[in-house]
């Protein structure tokens, strides 16, 4: 069987689609067994589901080199 703590973070893996199928596995069991972690489950799954909705859009490169430049200088 596997912690809590291993449990949290075999779940986040699985959001972004980086755990393997053993750590699957183990994640299900454990969640069979532990409601704490069940729930952490259910709302991780909900918050990246949220954030894929949600229209997020990066600082291009050349605003970020805007900026960091405008801050040395003021430094």
């Amino acid at each position: 069987m596997i912690s809590c703590d291993e449990a949290a973070i075999i779940c986040n893996k699985k959001q972004y689609k980086e755990a393997s199928f053993i750590e699957k596995i183990k994640l299900v069991m454990h969640l069979l067994y532990c409601n704490t972690c069940s729930k952490f489950s259910k709302r991780n799954a909900e918050l990246t589901a949220l954030c894929d909705k949600a229209p997020l859009h990066c600082l291009p490169a050349k605003d970020k080199l805007i900026m960091k430049k405008d801050l040395q200088d003021k430094i």
